[in-house]
């Protein structure tokens, strides 16, 4: 592990994502999360789908695959505007901090707003970092945002919910291990497309709200 793994995966990095729930302000105000049960359910769901094709993006960016055609293969796998935009708002904001920590042509080939799992993977290629590394900091972030959101929100016990987040450590790992692939690489046609309609729907009622505390 190196210090740009740790970088990559840390929440005070300057990248906007803090801005951020995850979707899980919207789930706390349908009442599916409300506890540290019910988080852990969420953060696990959450991995599971929309985490483990984050995992595939970065992998595949970190291993040279196409980053426009990499960012397209996003928005497919996207179905909900509201997350493509908070994807993408979190995308340039990796990629302005990401520049700055990491000079690389490699920034280069990004489209102009790339989808936060592509800028994550060529900035870790631009730390050099392995595909395994990408994807093992996209499927921790998957769950560390919505978790730190949730403590905000529903004034939870800080050590409660560093315990929900590393008890899914081993879920984590299999994430990032089934990713990156068996040779630390990832095709186009390889990559997972796990999607959650609940996800998507609670994006767009959050987007409609004017109360919410979180971009997303």
């Amino acid at each position: 592990m190196t210090a740009a793994l740790l970088t990559l995966a840390d929440s005070r990095l300057p990248a906007g994502g803090h801005t951020h729930s995850g979707g899980v302000e919207q789930a706390i105000a349908a009442g599916l999360v409300h506890d540290p049960s019910s988080l852990a359910g969420f953060l696990l769901r959450r991995l599971t789908t929309s985490g483990a094709v984050a995992a595939g993006l970065a992998a595949a960016a970190c291993g040279g695959g196409d980053p426009a055609g990499l960012d397209d293969e996003a928005d497919a796998r996207t179905p909900s505007p509201a997350v493509r935009a908070a994807s993408r708002q979190q995308g340039r904001g990796l990629v302005r901090v990401g520049r700055r920590a990491w000079a690389s042509p490699l920034w280069d080939a990004l489209p102009r707003a790339p989808h936060h799992p592509v800028a994550l993977g060529v900035a870790a290629a631009a730390g050099g970092l392995t595909p395994r590394d990408a994807a093992a900091a996209a499927a921790y972030l998957s769950v560390s945002g919505p978790a730190t959101a949730a403590q905000r929100l529903l004034a939870m016990d800080p050590l409660t919910v560093a315990a929900v987040t590393a008890r899914l450590a081993p879920e984590i790992d299999a994430v990032a291990d089934a990713a990156s692939g068996r040779n630390g690489h990832v095709c186009h046609r390889d990559l997972p497309a796990d999607s959650d309609p609940l996800l998507d729907l609670l994006a767009e009622v959050h987007a409609a709200r004017r109360d919410r505390f979180f971009a997303s």
